[in-house]
């Protein structure tokens, strides 16, 4: 699992592989970085196992500075400066990080004395030294792994002690003075060690580490050839293909950049043979992959920091997101299927698809990790171990075969992959506490909470559509992640205090903040695909946000009726389940302009089958029994027209 963005800076990556060669500076960094890493993930297993390596175990806060000191060293020396400047400059690099070295480890080493002594309020000179170079080193960490947006959000945020007590209204909050701010933000546990950086330390790591061992020993190869022996050779199969194997993928490595650039350049190429145009092609594989963020078991960083701030166990959200994820992928399935069918595609030939036996056979390394990851994660409630013991397996298993065993030069491949996945999300999140904690210490997102609540006066459909808006305006600009914490300090607790479900109102928060990566002008999803693909980015985007309708549409469901997050009886939670994969399937026919049994309809027809949907969707008797009522008539009506099934 990677971060939520784009990994920015792949020079390192690049040289490392063998086929560039790199600068002296950069093969120097890279055995830096490997060491680095190395350690940092030492230590995690360390902390993680309570193992006591070397007489060394460190206390929480400790461990967390010397996390983010190594990984944030990572950071400096594997994203450059800027575009125009990546490749140059190392030397400053070099000495960015081995500020960042210092500061964590002299904090880490004084973490028992920073707890006792209190010295959040009253440190001596030298911590507050050091507490200010770890500071700079957070922002310019953050500015090169999430970009000037999150900066200048993260600078907002983090400076608000400031001048809080010169706000109005209810942005009035608690004012700090320059020093004092710096030790709350780094000394104290609500900001750059709060939250997002005990979710990354605790969990996130294993996960990270799953992943990148998924990808090394050919775990997405296998993925996709499983869905390829499923469905490539029915109708339209490779965007089929495309649906489930980069939904299985997804779901493992939780990344959707790294998910489209795994599986892309094989699914996108094979839709285009069967007659997809390419924009279409990559629209499909960007929405396939969006999909990673919410489909269990990994899913994407977001969701261990959801379980943090909710309070639950990370199982709770794996199971409360299963169905909602299902249903986005059996609605982008209903909708290449219909293009398929209208348009006259076919799949793939028999002989150009592998038979699922063999495919099976050679893939059984991977459908164990599996096994094992669920029933550790779900049975014995290991979330944070879980990772370690599912990877060690794979790399067990896929030892038998030479094309999947771990060599040394695929170790160093995935030691490098893996340190470069955590140092980004160090970065990200460590700059994120930032936000967290100046809206922590000023007290001003409880004032915030109270204040919406009020002004909406318990209209909690005005409330939604707001969050609606600003989660996908503040997607724009930040990952996932960020604008999840964001929100859920300000906007989630309102919708909580106005009744509606905890888990259901973050889920919602993170569904609208998913929506950029498929929606222009930011897109990146489809972007990336568009690259892969040679399409349009802008036409691409726009096919895409069609495509990821559901995203749209879900989040309002779940929100007003919990039972598609298994809260409920079973036979209430089926019922919803089946009236909602119905409403999605007449909302995508009047979309395709195309229904199952009757074929190609006109514009009134699909007008109508789409509000049928609609009102099938509510979760009130009268209005699902007038919405089935509907699609019943639309059909009955064009089957008396004589109307069959036809192709473009």
């Amino acid at each position: 699992m990677v971060s939520d963005d784009a990994q920015k800076g792949e020079t390192l990556a690049q040289s490392a592989d063998g086929r560039v060669a790199a600068p002296p500076p950069v093969r120097a960094a890279r055995w830096l970085v490997m060491a680095l890493g190395a350690l940092g993930i030492a230590m995690a297993v360390n902390q993680q196992f309570l193992l006591g390596l070397a007489g060394f175990q460190p206390l929480g806060n400790a461990y967390l500075y010397y996390l983010i000191g190594i990984f944030l060293a990572v950071a400096f020396l594997t994203l450059p400066i800027s575009e125009r400047l990546a490749g140059r400059l190392f030397w400053l690099n070099l000495a960015l990080a081995a500020a960042a070295l210092a500061s964590g480890a002299w904090l880490g080493l004084h973490g028992l004395e920073i707890i006792q002594q209190g010295w959040e309020y009253d440190a001596p000179p030298l911590a507050d030294a050091m507490a200010a170079i770890l500071l700079v080193c957070v922002l310019e960490g953050v500015r090169r792994a999430g970009g000037p947006v999150l900066l200048a959000t993260a600078l907002l945020f983090g400076t608000y002690p400031l001048y809080a007590g010169s706000m109005p209204g209810f942005l009035w909050g608690t004012q700090f003075s320059a020093v004092e701010t710096v030790r709350a933000h780094v000394l104290g546990v609500e900001s750059i060690i709060g939250i997002p950086m005990q979710v990354v330390a605790e969990l996130v790591i294993g996960f990270v580490i799953f992943g990148s061992v998924l990808v090394i020993t050919k775990g997405s190869d296998f993925f996709m050839e499983l869905a390829s022996a499923l469905l490539g050779h029915s109708r339209g199969g490779p965007a089929k293909v495309a649906v489930l194997g980069s939904g299985i993928l997804g779901s493992l490595s939780g990344s959707v950049i790294s998910n489209i650039l795994t599986s892309g350049p094989f699914s996108i190429p094979t839709m285009r043979k069967v007659g997809y145009p390419a924009s279409y092609a990559a629209a499909v594989e960007s929405c396939a992959s969006t999909g990673a963020t919410l489909m269990p078991p990994v899913m994407g960083t977001v969701a261990f920091v959801m379980a943090s701030f909710l309070g639950v166990q990370y199982s709770t959200i794996v199971v409360a997101a299963v169905i909602p994820a299902l249903l986005f992928y059996a609605a982008l399935l209903f909708q290449v299927d219909m293009y398929a069918a209208r348009r006259g595609l076919h799949g793939l030939p028999r002989t150009e698809t592998p038979d699922i036996l063999p495919v099976l056979a050679k893939g059984w390394p991977y459908l164990l990790s599996l096994a094992v990851l669920i029933f550790v994660l779900m049975g014995l409630r290991m979330e944070a171990r879980s990772p370690y013991y599912a990877s060690a397996v794979m790399l067990v298993a896929t030892a038998f075969r030479k094309e999947t065993r771990l060599t040394p030069a695929r170790a160093k491949e995935l030691l490098i992959d893996t340190t470069s996945n955590i140092a980004t999300l160090v970065a990200v999140l460590a700059g994120i506490g930032l936000v967290v904690g100046g809206l922590s210490y000023t007290g001003v997102a409880g004032a915030f909470s109270r204040e919406l609540l009020l002004y909406a006066g318990g209209n909690t459909a005005l409330m939604l559509i707001a969050g609606a808006v600003t989660s996908f305006v503040l997607g724009m600009g930040m990952t996932v992640t960020a604008c999840y914490i964001f929100l859920s300090i300000l906007l989630a607790p309102a919708l909580v205090q106005a009744g509606l479900n905890p888990i259901a109102s973050h889920l919602f928060i993170l569904y609208w903040g998913m929506l950029s990566y498929i929606t222009p002008p930011v897109a990146l999803a489809a972007i990336t695909a568009a690259n892969v693909a040679g399409s349009k980015p802008m036409e691409t985007g726009f096919r895409a946000m069609r495509l990821g309708l559901p995203l749209f549409v879900l989040p309002f469901i779940f929100v007003y009726d919990p039972a598609l997050i298994m809260e409920g009886t079973w036979i209430n939670i089926a019922e919803r389940i089946a009236l909602t994969l119905v409403a999605l399937w007449a909302i995508t026919s009047a979309f395709e302009s195309w229904i199952y049994g009757v074929g190609r309809v006109g514009l009134a027809s699909r007008a109508a089958f789409g509000a049928g949907g609609v009102l099938i969707i509510f979760p009130e008797l009268m209005t699902s029994l007038a919405g089935a009522a509907i699609l019943v008539a639309v059909i009955a009506v064009n089957l008396a027209r004589g109307r069959r099934p036809a192709r473009a």
